[in-house]
């Protein structure tokens, strides 16, 4: 298949080119080219300013919305027969079958993407073709209320999209077409006023002050976990904090303990958690054993690593215990197994490699092992990936927990940054599976989700939201984002302030 892409020839992005180069590299398809538009409503020059001095004040790289000269585009500049499929990033060309636009919020070509952050939504995309949605996804970002962040983590989630969408019809598969709604012409949406950027300068900089203030004062983030004896229904079934409430893990303030893992394991229960030390600013596995009272003591350390690791997915299988925590940092998804338990971890298989994947959580279903974690795109010139951490939930599944695992098909299978990073173990209920995720739309952990799973299998996922917990009264604080249980203990975790100085 032949792929042409229509961009502004005079001004192209970095995006852009990662773009071409992802095409290029998917099987199926032969040639890749360029039509360089002359498009006279590019991206104004107000928000180039903008961008400069978020980058300065927030010390973030220019990653997707960094203009090129035109020369950039010399390698894709060929003369080759028409297309197979054109892909309109300009948005100025009527609807046709096999012509693909983009369309954020509604709206035609990626300057409408500035207008929906601009307006502060979290953007909706859609691939349309003819009048028909052939892709869609909201797409998130880690740093909410900065533009620039929202813009390149946008882009980067966009190529996501655009090279899963054509990996499907290069490979001879289709999604079920959706309506779409008439899309408003390119260019059309908000716009950013001088006055306005100088209101935003301005706020900038004094957030950057008060940021750093508050910094001064208090150790952040700073996480801490809840935990109560399960004598009722769990969270699941409440769909709501307990009246009973919560029981704080203590820490000295000098660390904070996340992600609880309960696991009950040869006559004991342990609560394996996330240590993370503000002074070294890298977070090993921990673990507590709880008795009839809570917990007995503080969390040991049980498996340090020389990156960072966190959200420690314990699980009893064949009489021993296994573990598969996040270790995004080094680019692989490993297993663990205690010989020495609750410690002794020794590694006994790198389960994927070369990706980025977030808080990763096995699945024994319908005779399968299934691996459920939100990814980072796999931009061609950043090993670490780009893109946000939150809002695209890829699969893989395996004949056995050891391996090996083998990605879905549709990955990602669902892009949202409000459903799709998992929050703890998925548990069944009534012959249905639930899953707990985390709602980062408006920033990481902001609240818990259940979703319940509709559908799974080789070919296809889908679930549906059918719950929602935020913090409040019943467990204070600005974020909550972990749910576990095991042993009789349900834990779960959310946000503290932690002064640097105590009395």
């Amino acid at each position: 298949m032949h792929v042409r892409v229509r961009l502004d020839g005079a001004e192209p992005r970095r995006w852009q080119i990662a773009l071409l180069q992802r095409i290029a590299e998917t099987p199926g398809i032969r040639a890749v080219s360029v039509d360089a538009a002359a498009v006279p409503d590019g991206w104004p020059d107000k928000i180039e300013l903008l961008f400069r001095l978020e980058a300065l004040i927030h010390r973030l790289p220019r990653i997707g919305s960094e203009r090129l000269p035109p020369t950039a585009l010399n390698p894709w500049r060929r003369p080759d027969a028409a297309p197979d499929l054109v892909l309109d990033l300009c948005g100025d060309l009527p609807a046709a079958t096999a012509l693909w636009h983009l369309a954020y919020d509604g709206r035609l070509g990626d300057g409408a993407l500035l207008a929906s952050l601009l307006a502060g939504a979290v953007p909706r995309l859609t691939l349309i073709e003819a009048g028909t949605i052939r892709a869609e996804g909201r797409l998130g970002t880690d740093r909410p209320g900065i533009l620039l962040a929202g813009v390149d983590d946008a882009l980067a989630r966009t190529v996501t999209l655009v090279v899963a969408a054509l990996r499907r019809r290069a490979a001879g598969g289709s999604e079920a077409p959706v309506a779409a709604e008439p899309a408003p012409p390119s260019g059309s949406g908000r716009t950013l006023s001088g006055a306005e950027l100088g209101t935003r300068a301005a706020r900038m900089l004094a957030g950057a002050v008060v940021h750093r203030l508050y910094h001064l004062c208090y150790r952040a983030p700073h996480w801490r976990c809840g935990w109560r004896r399960l004598e009722g229904p769990d969270l699941f079934d409440l769909g709501r904090h307990p009246e009973t409430g919560w029981t704080t893990l203590p820490d000295d303030g000098h660390r904070f303990y996340a992600d609880p893992f309960p696991l009950a394991y040869a006559g004991s229960t342990h609560v394996f958690v996330e240590e993370f030390p503000h002074a070294t600013a890298k977070a090993i596995i921990s673990a507590v054993r709880f008795g009839p009272d809570g917990p007995e003591g503080t969390p040991v350390p049980v498996l340090e690593e020389p990156h960072h690791l966190s959200y420690p997915f314990v699980f009893e299988r064949d009489g021993e215990a296994w573990m598969v925590p996040e270790s995004s940092a080094s680019g692989t998804v490993d297993l663990y197994r205690a010989t020495r338990y609750p410690g002794g971890w020794i590694k006994e298989a790198t389960l994927l490699s070369g990706v980025v994947a977030s808080d990763a959580t096995l699945l024994e279903h319908a005779g399968r092992w299934w691996m459920f974690a939100t990814v980072r795109d796999a931009a061609p010139d950043a090993p670490a990936g780009s893109g946000s951490y939150h809002d695209a939930l890829c699969l893989w599944s395996a004949p056995d927990f050891r391996g090996p695992y083998t990605p879905h098909p549709a990955n990602p299978v669902l892009i949202d940054p409000a459903t799709a990073r998992p929050a703890g173990r998925i548990v069944e209920r009534g012959g249905r599976l639930i899953r707990p995720v985390q709602d980062c739309a408006e920033g990481y952990g902001r609240a818990l989700g259940l979703a319940r799973i509709d559908r799974l299998d080789p070919e296809g996922f889908a679930q549906t939201l059918i719950g929602r917990i935020e913090p409040g009264p019943a467990w204070s604080g600005s974020r909550l984002h972990t749910l576990n249980t095991g042993g009789g203990i349900e834990c779960i975790d959310g946000s503290a302030r932690a002064p640097r100085i105590r009395t």
